[in-house]
C-alpha cells in the first residue's frame, strides 16, 4: 500500500497555512477548503447527495459544518464510524513580532532558528521531526489524517461493510456552536440512512502528562465542564465613609482565594481527577471612575467534570459563597473594631446580613410576584441582546441583574448562576465493552509494531467537540443546570435529550505534540503521520469489516 506520510504532512501544511482563528472569515476559508477537496473524490463526484454543507443558524461569519458520508458496498451493513475533528485555532497574539509566520510552519521554522529558545524547543526545531505553527498540533495535523484516510477508503467501498462519516466543525474554541449544530444532520442521517454510529473518533491534540512522560493516549471520553458565575450585590457608600458600606470586591476576592486551584475540588472517577476549578474572570462593574465604592462584582470559574452532578457542585458552590461571607463580615468586623480603637470612635457592630442565592430561587420568588410578565421581559431582553451580538456571558449576568432589580431587594447578596459553555461529560462504560477492548487491541498491536507505548484514559482532560456526542449526566443532574441557566434555550441550547438518546461513543485518538495554544505549538510527526493513521484504520478494520490488503506484516505507511 502506498505511503501516505508526505501526503499527510503536505496537506496539513496546507490547512495551517489558512488562518482560521476562531471568529473569524479564516473558519469559512478553512471549511471551504476541505469541503472542495472532498469534492474532488471520484466517490462524490458520483454521490453528490452524500456531502453536505451544514450552515450554522444565524452566523454572522456564515460558518458551515463540512460533513460527508462514505457508504460501503461489501456488504449491508449500517454499522457507522463518525471521523471528526474542529478546524478553528486561538489567534496569534502570543507570537509577537513572529505572528506574520505563525500560519507558514517552513518561514516559522527558519525564523525561529533565529532566536534564543528553550533547551526543549529548539532540540526538538533542529530534530526535523516537529513541525511548527499555529494549529499543527490543535488539530490540523489531525483533520489531515482523517481526511487523507477519508479519501484512501473512498476508493475501495467494494471492500468496506458499513459506513464512514467524515466531519468537521467551527467554533470549537469557544462555544463548540458547530458540532452542537451538526447534531440535527447526524439524527437526520441516523434516521433517514438508517444507520447505527458504533464510535466518533476525535483527533484532537494529546501530549506528555507530565515532564519526563513518555507515553502516547487514546482518550475513551471527554471531561465535563461548568462555568459557575457569582454576581455579588454590595452596599455602595462615598469612600470617605468606606466602612459604611459592603465592597462586594472582597467577597469576589475570597471566592476566588477559597476556590481558584483548590485541588479538593477536583473530580475522581475511576482512579482519574480532573484538574482544579480556576477563575476565569474577575471584575466589578462599575464602568467608570468616581470616588464611590462598588455595588456590584462579578467572577466566574471554569469547573471540570469527570462524574459529579450539577446538583452537588451547586450545593458546593454555595457552602463556598457562605463561607466566603462570612469570611468578609468577620475581616470587616476586625478591621472597623481596628479602626475605631485607633481614632477613638465609637464602635458600633456591622450588621450585613449575610445570604447566597441560587438563581433559581431568584427568579421563582420573583416570578411569583410578575407571573409570565417576568418570562417576557427576560425573552425580550435575550433576543435584544443576540441580536447586538453581545457575548453569552454578558448576556446571562444582565439577566441576572435584571431579575435582582425586579425582586425589588437592594439588599447585598450573592447569586451563583450557570453560563455558557456547558461542556458535558462522558466516557466509555459497561455497556461499551466490546469497543473498549477493541480499542486496547489496536494500541497494543500497534504500539508495539512502532514501539511506542500506547495508554488508554478515560478522559480528554482539555475541552472538546467529543463532549457533545455522549451525555452521562442523569436528567435530575440537566435539570439543575438548566434551572440555574438564565434563557438557556435562547443562548447555549444544548439537545441534551437528543444527545442522551443517540448516545454515540465519543473517542480522542488524537496528534500528539506540544505547547497548544502557546507560540511554540508543535505536533510530532513520526506518531502523527505515522501511527496514528494506523491506529485508525486499524480500528475501522476491526468493527467494519474493512480489508484494502494491507499486510499485516508491513507498517502501514
Amino acid at each position: 500500500m502506498r505511503n501516505f506520510k508526505n501526503e499527510m504532512e503536505n496537506l496539513t501544511k496546507e490547512l495551517v497555512k489558512i488562518p482560521s482563528i476562531n471568529n473569524t472569515a479564516g473558519e469559512v476559508d478553512i471549511a471551504n477548503k476541505i469541503y472542495g477537496y472532498i469534492q474532488e473524490f471520484e466517490y462524490f463526484k458520483k454521490n453528490k447527495q452524500y456531502l453536505w454543507q451544514q450552515k450554522l443558524k444565524n452566523d454572522p461569519l456564515g460558518r458551515f459544518n463540512v460533513i460527508a458520508l462514505i457508504r460501503g458496498e461489501k456488504s449491508p451493513s449500517n454499522k457507522t464510524i463518525i471521523l471528526h475533528g474542529h478546524t478553528d485555532t486561538v489567534g496569534v497574539e502570543d507570537f509577537g513580532e513572529l505572528a506574520a509566520y505563525a500560519f507558514d510552519p517552513d518561514a516559522l521554522e527558519e525564523k525561529l532558528k533565529e532566536r534564543r529558545l528553550d533547551k526543549e524547543v529548539e532540540e526538538d526545531l533542529m530534530s526535523g521531526d516537529w513541525m511548527f505553527g499555529r494549529g499543527t498540533n490543535d488539530m490540523k495535523a489531525g483533520l489531515a489524517a482523517h481526511l487523507i484516510l477519508f479519501k484512501e477508503i473512498s476508493k475501495h467501498v467494494d471492500k468496506l461493510s458499513g459506513n464512514i462519516i467524515f466531519m468537521c466543525n467551527p467554533v470549537e474554541e469557544n462555544q463548540h456552536t458547530g458540532i452542537i449544530e451538526a447534531i440535527d444532520l447526524l439524527e437526520e442521517l441516523k434516521i433517514e440512512e438508517k444507520l447505527e454510529y458504533m464510535v466518533a473518533i476525535n483527533n484532537d491534540y494529546t501530549t506528555a502528562m507530565s515532564p519526563n512522560d513518555t507515553n502516547r493516549y487514546i482518550y475513551l471520553g471527554a471531561v465535563g465542564k461548568l462555568l459557575p458565575c457569582y454576581y455579588i450585590v454590595g452596599k455602595e457608600t462615598h469612600v470617605g465613609q468606606c466602612f459604611e458600606g459592603l465592597d462586594p470586591n472582597l467577597i469576589a476576592a475570597e471566592l476566588v482565594r477559597l476556590i481558584n486551584l483548590n485541588s479538593e475540588l477536583c473530580d475522581e472517577y475511576g482512579g482519574e481527577y480532573t484538574l482544579p476549578p480556576a477563575a476565569l474572570k474577575l471584575t466589578d462593574l462599575k464602568k467608570d471612575y468616581n470616588v464611590q465604592t462598588p455595588l456590584e462584582s462579578y467572577v466566574y470559574f471554569n469547573y471540570f467534570l469527570h462524574d459529579i452532578s450539577v446538583e452537588e457542585v451547586t450545593e458546593i458552590l454555595l457552602k463556598k459563597g457562605e463561607i466566603a461571607f462570612a469570611n468578609v463580615k468577620q475581616y470587616l468586623e476586625k478591621q472597623y473594631l481596628s479602626y475605631c480603637t485607633k481614632t477613638s470612635q465609637p464602635y458600633v457592630p456591622l450588621k450585613w446580613k449575610q445570604r447566597v442565592t441560587k438563581y433559581e430561587d431568584l427568579y421563582s420568588k420573583v416570578k411569583g410576584k410578575l407571573g409570565e410578565e417576568l418570562d417576557l421581559i427576560l425573552n425580550e431582553m435575550t433576543e435584544k441582546m443576540k441580536a447586538e451580538h453581545r457575548d453569552p456571558r454578558a448576556i446571562g449576568l444582565e439577566l441576572v441583574k435584571k431579575v435582582k432589580a425586579l425582586s425589588g431587594d437592594g439588599d447585598p447578596e450573592v447569586i451563583l448562576f450557570y453560563s455558557p459553555p456547558y461542556c458535558p461529560h462522558n466516557t466509555l462504560k459497561e455497556d461499551n465493552k466490546e469497543l473498549i477492548k477493541i480499542i486496547q487491541k489496536t494500541a497494543d498491536i500497534v504500539g508495539k509494531e512502532y514501539g511506542e507505548t500506547i495508554k488508554l484514559m478515560q478522559f480528554f482532560p482539555s475541552l472538546s467537540d467529543s463532549s457533545y456526542l455522549k451525555i452521562d449526566d442523569e436528567e435530575s443532574s440537566i435539570h439543575r443546570l438548566i434551572n440555574n441557566f438564565p434563557s438557556y434555550q435562547q443562548i447555549y441550547n444544548v439537545p441534551v435529550k437528543r444527545i442522551k438518546e443517540m448516545n454515540i461513543p465519543a473517542v480522542n485518538f488524537g496528534t500528539y505534540g506540544k505547547d497548544a495554544h502557546k507560540s511554540t505549538e508543535r505536533v510530532y510527526k513520526p506518531y502523527t503521520f505515522e501511527v496514528l493513521p494506523r491506529l485508525i484504520l486499524t480500528t475501522i478494520e476491526t468493527i467494519l469489516e474493512f480489508d484494502v490488503g494491507v499486510n499485516k506484516n508491513e507498517k502501514f505507511i
